[in-house]
């Protein structure tokens, strides 16, 4: 049998939301959903909380999922079920930059490249609501010229052939972020795409990789 998942809980001594979340937790535990629970008070342990750069209480972090704000047990037990999914990082991503916290998204995508599959399947997914689609574009503009972004021009570039004219707009504008030579050809195919928008975008993004790959 799988080992439940522990949770971190940070909590303050006025914060209205903290005993609704520490109950649903200590509820969790009762029920063999959550196997340990560590609670600290914000403003006794801010060593503690300079680890995990919480900013906010309640923060409640299962798995691999940082949790602000008053959640209930239900939902935080949606969360603990979709430890393992393997769409459940989108969902995460998607409701970290719809609130906002796209600085958050880039954090863990930065200590964890791994991740940065999830920003690439977001772009691919028509269903991907704009306020995301705005969140992945402001991302890939941070990651501009990193290795990260270098690193992930071959699945990047797999989205030029994608049906939605949409996605080969956003994936040839992420190919120019990344100033290497390796994604000019992909950029250079979309000169020829049937919609005109991608082919203007497609022009522009060559422009300006050329002029960053002669400095």
């Amino acid at each position: 049998m799988k080992q439940p998942p522990s949770a971190l809980l940070f909590i303050a001594s006025a914060c209205p939301h903290c005993p609704t979340v520490l109950q649903a937790l200590s509820d969790l535990i009762k029920s063999g959903d959550i196997s340990q629970l560590n609670v600290f008070n914000l403003q006794h342990t801010p060593e503690e909380a300079a680890k995990y750069n919480v900013r906010s209480v309640p923060w409640l972090k299962i798995g691999p999922f940082e949790l602000v704000g008053l959640r209930s047990k239900s939902e935080i037990k949606d969360w603990i079920k979709r430890i393992d999914d393997p769409d459940a990082m989108g969902d995460y991503f998607t409701e970290l930059m719809t609130t906002g916290e796209m600085d958050k998204v880039q954090q863990i995508v930065a200590k964890s490249p791994e991740t940065f599959s999830t920003l690439i399947h977001l772009i691919a997914d028509s269903k991907t609501t704009l306020s995301a689609r705005i969140g992945v574009g402001a991302i890939m503009e941070e990651f501009a010229g990193q290795q990260i972004l270098k690193d992930n021009i071959e699945p990047l570039a797999e989205l030029t052939k994608h049906k939605e004219a949409l996605v080969r707009n956003d994936v040839c504008f992420y190919l120019g972020l990344s100033r290497d030579k390796k994604a000019k050809p992909f950029i250079e195919a979309l000169l020829n795409d049937e919609n005109d928008e991608v082919k203007e975008v497609a022009a522009e993004a060559l422009e300006e990789l050329d002029v960053s790959l002669t400095r």
